[in-house]
């Protein structure tokens, strides 16, 4: 999956001769607190709320002395590439460009979590485990070895570091339920199981919260 294949085809971008209240009314309507801003094909940087605040919202944006963020994706960057933009410049919208920088289009954050969210890792039911590994003794294929010796799969993994101890914590989404035989085995492999979770009791924790929250705002 590449940037160019996640395009949203309803958000526009800001031209120099837009307001900031025009900017303001766009980014309110497409929920989003980021635009970019394109003179023709090129693209200049984007725009935040917090720069149009900072202005005059009757005057063009053109006229505003700012420090773009100039980031942006090519449109056959990987997704992975897609996200790692969004995170480093807490963005809403990322722009796409071509190789000549020609303004293609633009990815906002919801359409990017929506396609993850659609993928067989978070769609599909299963329980969700949490490792704590050695950094020097990680390895993937050794946990997966463990988890289909128990008839399972894993459907996704996420790793997250602590520099100061050396571990790591592996999060692994497996295609089951009852976990209970597979943290045995792991067990028995001498991995520690920092948490666990049944995805369906977790769901029906947070809806229960939910309609404990609603009633009380109703009262």
């Amino acid at each position: 999956m590449t940037a160019e294949n996640l395009i949203s085809d309803t958000v526009v971008p800001l031209r120099t001769s837009d307001t900031g209240e025009d900017a303001l009314g766009m980014m309110n309507d497409f929920y989003v607190r980021h635009l970019p801003i394109v003179n023709e094909k090129q693209f200049l940087g984007l725009i935040s709320e917090e720069d149009i605040l900072n202005h005059e919202v009757e005057e063009p944006i053109g006229s505003y002395r700012l420090s773009l963020v100039h980031a942006y994706v090519r449109n056959d960057d990987h997704i992975y590439e897609v996200l790692r933009q969004l995170a480093l410049h807490h963005l809403t919208v990322i722009p796409v460009v071509d190789h000549e920088n020609n303004y293609i289009g633009l990815i906002t954050l919801e359409d990017l979590m929506m396609h993850f969210a659609k993928t067989a890792s978070f769609a599909e039911p299963g329980g969700i485990l949490v490792l704590e590994i050695n950094k020097r003794d990680y390895s993937l294929a050794e946990i997966a070895r463990i988890v289909e010796s128990e008839g399972a799969a894993i459907l996704s993994s996420f790793l997250a570091s602590e520099a100061e101890s050396g571990l790591i914590e592996v999060t692994i989404k497996i295609n089951r339920q009852n976990l209970q035989s597979i943290i045995a085995t792991f067990g028995r492999f001498r991995y520690t199981v920092k948490a666990s979770f049944n995805e369906t009791e977790y769901v029906d924790s947070l809806r229960e919260r939910f309609d404990a929250l609603m009633s009380y705002l109703n009262v």
